[in-house]
């Protein structure tokens, strides 16, 4: 079948979105330079900034979390593919000129995680004071962290690190709230629909009409196996519980529970789903403290959702309640 996107020149794809999402909040956000999105107004010198990158075809995902409690740079990569180590440096020396101290959060994926840590080398041979956290929230990716893979988990740790820096902790304080919060995520996801890529129109990988894969990646890599479609409720409880004895989660603890839609599946697919956990938390004495239901990161017309739960304390809370205004994050 034919790709169907309206879309100009494939080669024009990642200049032509960014240009569209700045000209849409241009209150919010500015492009710094090709393939850099930074906040309309900087933070004082003496906050810390905060920088991640990935990319592009996961919208609004990376760059739509870039404002006020959130992102302060976003460097972003061609469609699927990360970007080069050159440019992280550039958005790195841009938001420690004038002497402020950065964090990179950082997704893992190879690419990704190639690009920052030589970006990270660099800038740290000039001396600038920056620091990284890598989530790894895809229980997927088997029991060792270093595989898993980063999903919607980048969510939080966007949020919490974000309202630290806002409120003027040091940059040592804002690394180890990012490092707690990821290390307190989890995430899995599902998929029933095979993507297009953008610039090809090329299936991103094949799945029956008949069948689901709990666990496919961001950029539909391997799962942990296939099965016949199954309901919403039977979907969310085989989730939510891989998802609690990963965490091993005890009756009385706080949750934060995000449901993102991978690209074409509806809000109310996502509302029934988020219905099922939140029954299931409640029948186990395990307190539903904030929730998220929504889009927040893609892989363009593919079908499926990501589950991710993140243990809680009440510093998180706050952090998590704090205000952020960016162009797909608001927080009054």
């Amino acid at each position: 079948m034919r790709m169907k996107k309206f879309i100009n020149k494939p080669e024009h794809l990642v200049n032509e979105l960014l240009e569209g999402l700045a000209l849409a909040f241009p209150n919010k956000i500015r492009i710094a330079s090709p393939g850099i999105v930074t906040r309309r107004q900087s933070k004082s010198a003496d906050k810390v900034r905060l920088i991640t990158l990935g990319g592009s075809g996961h919208e609004p995902g990376l760059s739509g979390f870039v404002g006020e409690g959130m992102l302060d740079y976003s460097v972003v990569g061609g469609i699927f593919a990360a970007p080069g180590a050159p440019k992280c440096v550039e958005a790195i020396r841009s938001a420690c000129a004038d002497g402020s101290s950065a964090l990179m959060i950082v997704l893992n994926h190879a690419g990704d995680v190639l690009s920052a840590n030589i970006a990270m080398e660099m800038a740290q041979n000039e001396h600038l004071k920056i620091k990284a956290v890598t989530t790894r929230d895809d229980i997927s990716g088997g029991p060792d962290p270093m595989d898993r893979r980063g999903l919607v988990g980048f969510l939080p740790v966007y949020k919490v690190a974000g309202a630290a820096a806002e409120h003027g902790f040091s940059l040592d304080e804002c690394t180890a709230i990012a490092a707690r919060m990821e290390k307190n995520t989890r995430t899995l996801s599902v998929a029933i629909r095979t993507a297009t890529h953008p610039s090809t129109g090329a299936p991103i990988f094949d799945l029956g009409d008949d069948e689901m894969e709990i666990g496919m990646g961001q950029h539909g890599e391997a799962g942990t196996g296939r099965m016949k479609l199954q309901s919403a409720d039977e979907t969310a409880e085989v989730m939510l519980n891989m998802l609690l004895d990963d965490l091993a989660v005890h009756k009385g603890e706080e949750l934060l529970v995000i449901v993102n839609g991978a690209g074409a599946t509806t809000l109310m697919e996502l509302l029934i789903v988020f219905r099922r956990v939140a029954q299931i938390l409640d029948s186990k004495g395990i307190q539903l403290v904030r929730s998220a239901v929504g889009e927040f990161i893609t892989t363009q017309e593919q079908a499926g959702f990501q589950l991710m739960i993140a243990r809680m304390d009440q510093q998180l809370i706050d952090l998590w309640d704090a205000p952020a205004n960016a162009p797909y994050f608001v927080q009054a």
